[in-house]
């Protein structure tokens, strides 16, 4: 029976702070890694920056097989049963972007960032870690120059199924956060480039457009 699926979603920039986004793809995965939904969105505002080297995304892909935002929910709830329980990094946002309720839409949701979150003794608080290095730390995944929607919902459920298989063991489980407090992790896009096509990328030391940060 399928019970869990994850949910990724990119956007691109439809102003120069770090908040102004806009859905460009979804994507819908199941917990066997099937892919139920890929879909373009073609934002109805003006875009800025489509971030490629972040998002996969271009111009001419959106403008050629985007479909209205109305329409790509349509099909994503077409596809979405309302019992379902949703994992990702950070999905709340993807939530929030999608305009999805809990209890309508979906039964519940599962963050693999507090799943996969380790006590950190050095400095006695939780290390809380991207998906990127959780995969490539326990997984072998390699570090993707650019982000797609549909790879980074298999990315999701694979670390959830093996966060399953993992807890199952309390020492392998505590290896495995042991090892990705021990690896430092990549710097990550944002932190890279604190700005990029003049659109703020919102990492929290470096923002370049002051605007707060929300979720």
């Amino acid at each position: 029976m399928v019970t869990h699926f994850s949910i990724d979603v990119e956007c691109v920039a439809t102003g120069t702070d770090h908040n102004s986004r806009s859905v460009a793809q979804i994507a819908l995965v199941d917990q066997f890694e099937r892919v139920l939904l890929n879909v373009y969105v073609k934002p109805e505002q003006s875009v800025v920056s489509y971030l490629t080297p972040l998002t996969g995304l271009t111009r001419g892909l959106i403008e050629q097989q985007g479909v209205p935002f109305q329409q790509g929910i349509h099909y994503l709830k077409s596809f979405l049963p309302a019992s379902a329980v949703l994992i990702g990094q950070n999905i709340g946002q993807d939530v929030r972007w999608l305009q999805l309720k809990e209890g309508r839409d979906f039964q519940a949701l599962l963050d693999l960032a507090g799943i996969y979150r380790a006590w950190n003794t050095k400095f006695n608080t939780w290390s809380i870690f991207g998906q990127d290095h959780v995969a490539r730390v326990l997984m072998n995944y390699p570090v993707a120059s650019s982000h797609d929607a549909v790879g980074d919902a298999i990315k999701s459920v694979r670390l959830y199924n093996l966060s399953q298989q993992l807890q199952q063991d309390p020492e392998a489980w505590q290896q495995a956060q042991q090892k990705l407090l021990a690896i430092p992790p990549e710097p990550s896009f944002a932190k890279q480039n604190p700005s990029y096509e003049g659109v703020c990328m919102g990492n929290r030391k470096t923002c370049t457009c002051g605007a707060p940060f929300l979720g």
